[in-house]
């Protein structure tokens, strides 16, 4: 009987320590980088997630209202959409504070009228001559470049810019990864009698 109780006991100290190294391999293979494809794959899942589509993808009408245009995602506020009017006293501390384009791309209010950018990695118009600390400082710093004009509602910067570093970067080799799509998005139109930010 003592016998069988020491080799049960063997057994389950094994079987612990078995375990044990289990878990420690399954930990250590979550420390190992990604590859690319997988940080690819999870800044998709954080950039469909967080409904960057929402505003910065231009939207096709359907029975069901607007819908992003799959041959322009990320692309930001059409170069040739215009900006529609507001009607004088349309936005009022007391009534309506923003107003949105067709798109959902152009966002007008306190601050002005501000224009969603182009996400995609084109060289000239997008995000393509960033790199991956240009992006993560902009979204920390709420500017553009991270040096530049102020990123304007509705961007939620300050939420985004929350994300970890490993986040942060997973959604820019996402967005690294998408057809580039010349579009130039305007830059933003301050509020009447205030002087034009740069770009």
């Amino acid at each position: 009987m003592k016998n069988t109780i020491t080799k049960l006991a063997l057994f389950l100290g094994l079987l612990s320590f078995t375990a044990f190294l289990t878990y420690c391999s399954a930990a250590d293979s979550s420390d190992k980088p990604m590859t690319q494809e997988q940080l690819v794959a999870r800044g998709k899942y954080l950039v469909t997630f967080g409904g960057c589509e929402d505003c910065h993808s231009p939207k096709k009408m359907t029975a069901n209202g607007p819908v992003p245009d799959g041959s322009l995602t990320l692309s930001g506020h059409p170069a040739n959409a215009g900006v529609p009017e507001l009607t004088e006293g349309m936005l009022s501390p007391t009534g309506w504070i923003a107003a949105t384009n067709l798109h959902l791309t152009a966002w007008a209010g306190p601050w002005g009228i501000s224009f969603a950018s182009n996400l995609t990695p084109d060289e000239n118009f997008g995000i393509g001559a960033w790199d991956v600390e240009d992006f993560i400082k902009a979204l920390r710093t709420g500017q553009h470049l991270g040096m530049g004009r102020d990123i304007l509602p509705p961007m939620p910067w300050k939420t985004i810019g929350s994300a970890t570093d490993d986040d942060l970067k997973a959604i820019f080799a996402y967005l690294q990864s998408l057809p580039a799509i010349p579009n130039q998005v305007p830059g933003p139109i301050p509020p009447a009698g205030a002087t034009e930010q740069p770009n």
